[in-house]
């Protein structure tokens, strides 16, 4: 009754690596490396500049509405 030894940890992990496979895991791992460095990225306090701001405004506000007709009348 106490933590696991490294013999433990070591069936473990060829048990998952069994059961899921080496690609899956690495695909894992890049996806959450990836998350992490997006969050880093996200989380960064700079300023952008007042003209990419109204560049990006001014792109969303290019919407087209479109009304379909209905030609079984």
């Amino acid at each position: 009754m106490g933590s696991f030894s490294i013999w433990h940890w070591l069936i473990v992990l060829v048990i998952v690596m069994l059961v899921f496979g080496t690609k899956k895991l690495r695909n894992m791992g890049q996806d959450l490396g990836g998350a992490v460095k997006g969050f880093k990225d996200g989380m960064k306090t700079s300023e952008e500049p007042k003209e990419q701001i109204q560049q990006t405004a001014a792109t969303a506000d290019k919407t087209v509405d479109v009304h379909a007709k209905d030609v079984n009348k």
